[in-house]
């Protein structure tokens, strides 16, 4: 009977040692469930306010933009009314000024940013960026025609930005070159 009692012993520790086994991988292996489940979470809450934060800076973007454009198309409406009145109204110099920086996107994009948006979001950003930097170039370019043609001359008679009239126009009101062209 011993022998059978050591046998059963012996079969014991084994299955208690096999029985701690599998509970320690089950044990393990929950945890790195439990793990990839909250940083699954945890890169989920990031993604929406990554994203909440893009959209929200649009918003406010476009809306300044709104903004400024509506008193930019008074002022032109304004400078308009009064050369088809034959008046000429004072020039004033173009100033742009913004608070854009490229930096502020590509930095969030390298710290995990691209990681949590999909293809088709960072494709529109670049798209929105690209836009961007190209209408900051456009309103560079126009300032800086401003601060060599206006700026220079500004004490100068209002004569000085004015041209006579083609001989094709049939009214004596002055004529007023475009300096640039729309695209």
């Amino acid at each position: 009977m011993s022998q059978t009692t050591e046998k059963r012993s012996s079969l014991s520790r084994v299955g208690r040692w096999v029985a701690e086994l599998v509970l320690v991988f089950v044990g393990v292996y929950a945890a790195f469930w439990l793990n990839n489940y909250q940083q699954q979470q945890q890169d989920a809450q990031r993604h929406d306010r990554i994203l909440a934060w893009i959209e929200q800076t649009l918003r406010e973007g476009i809306e300044s933009g709104k903004i400024s454009r509506a008193k930019q198309e008074r002022a032109a409406a304004e400078f308009r009314r009064a050369l088809d009145g034959g008046e000429m109204p004072p020039l004033r110099p173009f100033v742009f000024t913004t608070d854009y920086s490229p930096g502020d996107f590509a930095t969030w994009l390298q710290s995990g940013g691209a990681q949590l948006l999909d293809l088709e979001t960072l494709t529109a950003l670049r798209n929105d960026e690209s836009i961007i930097r190209w209408g900051l170039s456009r309103l560079a370019r126009h300032q800086k025609l401003s601060d060599e043609l206006i700026v220079p001359n500004l004490d100068q008679d209002i004569s000085f930005f004015t041209i006579p009239p083609p001989k094709s126009c049939e009214t004596g009101s002055r004529y007023i070159p475009k300096l640039w062209t729309k695209p």
